[in-house]
């Protein structure tokens, strides 16, 4: 299952989705609004997406998983619009017969997200706000000031 969502998401229900008796490791994903980004303090996110597009570049990253780790099922959701700090903007579910590919089949699958799916996010701070966005490309690396630790 490869979708744009409008509603809240849940890491029980993503497991659900690719669970089988067939496999041994289900890794699941979750990637949460946090409360400070690039030094700043965020009020909350909001996303916006091309959403036919956005599910077959996802459904492309499922193939790819498939081809690299053998994972038969994998669900990607991603949610737009407004998000609280803590609520999952992204959702990532592998099934594997084995862990390590099923670690390894999830954190490629967010990289790949982040590299190809046209996605926008819009940074709301306390005292201002910027759209960081996809622009083909992974985002710059991040700076040691926009790891802050609240």
């Amino acid at each position: 299952m490869f979708k744009i969502v409008d509603h809240s998401l849940d890491a029980s229900e993503l497991a659900a989705l690719v669970r089988s008796d067939a496999d041994g490791a289900v890794c699941t994903f979750l990637g949460v609004a946090r409360k400070y980004s690039r030094g700043r303090e965020v009020v909350h996110l909001e996303y916006e997406a091309y959403p036919e597009m956005a599910e077959k570049k996802m459904a492309e990253i499922g193939d790819e998983l498939r081809v690299k780790f053998g994972a038969e099922r994998v669900a990607i959701l991603h949610r737009t619009g407004v998000l609280k700090i803590g609520e999952a903007s992204v959702g990532i579910a592998v099934a594997t017969p084995h862990r390590r590919e099923a670690f390894a089949a999830c954190q490629y699958a967010i990289d790949r997200l982040k590299e190809t799916v046209p996605i926008w996010k819009k940074e709301i701070w306390s005292d201002g706000q910027q759209w960081i966005g996809w622009e083909g490309r992974p985002p710059a690396a991040p700076s040691a000031q926009s790891e802050e630790i609240p």
